[in-house]
């Protein structure tokens, strides 16, 4: 089987800008990662296996100074000593854990030094589903020259609707080529078109990089379910708005809100913090309720939310981006981060619905044991965690 990730920088930038945060305010946290797959997926025989080798051939992935000259260029806000890090850094397979039961359904667990495992989790999904077609020969019929049309088809639509947007979607592309398509569409587009609208990068280094994009991006849920499991999800996000706005100093200004719900975020929105980032990101719930909640809250602290930039990335499509954008158009500056939809929409194949959450933290290795946490979004079925955590951290959060 040929490698499927060869690239360090192949993957998402909030990876590498959590990780820097990480080492600077938790260098000793241990965390437990662990896979859900909410279709239940049946893998092939022989799936665990496979998956097995191609972690294995992740301690073969280095950065090159090619990747670390880019990120110096592009990623001004992250400190040279990073860099050093990441020269040192190599993967381990012993931090992952595979198996697969008789039926066919998988169970992957990561557990190690977070600032070392925090760099599985989107290889290890882009590993998974390309693997999976692989293995089932759905990959024989991805139509690459089509897919080009198609996905410049999309850019052009949300262009000359004028929507600001990035690309998303390495977590679950169908392929690394799949991917490499759309965004090579999408940028081809963006220099032949004019109009109000505009593509202005993707999460994924490695493309940003090979078609010298803006690396997008800022944290995950999983910065505050560690902080929450940690010290309770009480105050978890005011905890994590401080370690962000600390370790980058207003750089990266645009917060993941939605980790345990509007109500409990709101309380923790301080006008300081209001002010000082530039915006937050919608991931979870209706996207139009939630931006109406958004607004509210940046007047009643006498902020004009017109001035703040909210980022969409909820399961968006290019319909749904643009019926947003007309929603949104004068309450704020809204923008598009759109996932699935670029990188595995293919005819006739089902994209997965696969991810992998931290679910256990402990703040040094020498505490015998972990603490667990969840992750309790907007959508109300898809709670992240044992079913005993999430239903604590409800009543603590007076969300029965």
């Amino acid at each position: 089987m040929r490698q499927i990730i060869q690239h360090f920088t192949d993957d998402d930038l909030y990876k590498f800008t959590m990780c820097c945060a990480v080492i600077e305010n938790y260098p000793r946290t241990q965390v437990r990662y662990k896979f859900n797959d909410r279709a239940h997926t049946v893998y092939p025989p022989g799936f665990a296996e496979e998956l097995r080798a191609q972690v294995k051939m992740l301690e073969t992935v280095v950065i090159t100074d090619e990747e670390i000259a880019f990120m110096r260029r592009r990623c001004n806000y992250i400190p040279a000593w990073f860099y050093s890090y990441l020269k040192g850094f190599r993967y381990d397979s012993n931090w992952v854990k595979i198996n697969q039961d008789d039926e066919g359904h998988l169970d992957i667990v990561f557990e190690g030094s977070w600032c070392d495992t925090i760099f599985l989790e989107v290889k290890v999904l882009a590993i998974v589903s390309e693997l999976y077609y692989i293995m089932t020969g759905e990959d024989k019929s991805f139509d690459y020259d089509r897919y080009y049309a198609k996905s410049r088809d999309k850019a052009r639509r949300l262009i000359e609707a004028g929507c600001t947007f990035s690309d998303f979607g390495t977590r679950r592309r169908a392929s690394f080529e799949a991917q490499d398509t759309a965004i090579r569409a999408m940028k081809e587009c963006q220099e032949t078109l004019a109009g109000p609208g505009r593509f202005i990068g993707t999460s994924n280094v490695y493309f940003a990089m090979k078609y010298d994009l803006v690396p997008v991006g800022t944290m995950a849920h999983e910065l505050i379910c560690a902080i929450a499991g940690m010290f309770g999800p009480q105050m978890a996000n005011y905890l994590a708005m401080r370690t962000w706005a600390g370790t980058y100093r207003g750089a990266l200004g645009t917060f993941l809100y939605d980790t345990y719900g509007w109500r409990i975020f709101s309380l923790n929105f301080s006008e300081d913090y209001a002010n000082m980032f530039k915006g937050l990101r919608v991931d979870s719930g209706d996207n139009y309720e939630e931006l109406d909640l958004i607004v509210d809250k940046y007047r009643s602290l006498n902020i004009d939310p017109a001035s703040k930039q909210i980022v969409f990335s909820n399961g968006l499509d290019v319909d749904e981006a643009i019926k947003i954008q007309h929603y949104a158009q004068g309450k704020c500056i809204p923008s598009f981060g759109i996932g699935t939809h670029f990188t595995n929409d293919f005819d006739g194949v089902k994209p997965m619905n696969i991810v992998i959450k931290l679910i256990a933290v402990k703040i040094t290795e020498s505490w015998p044991f972990y603490c667990s946490t969840c992750k309790l979004s907007e959508d109300h079925g898809k709670y992240s965690g044992d079913p005993a955590t999430v239903e604590r951290f409800l009543e603590i959060l007076h969300l029965k």
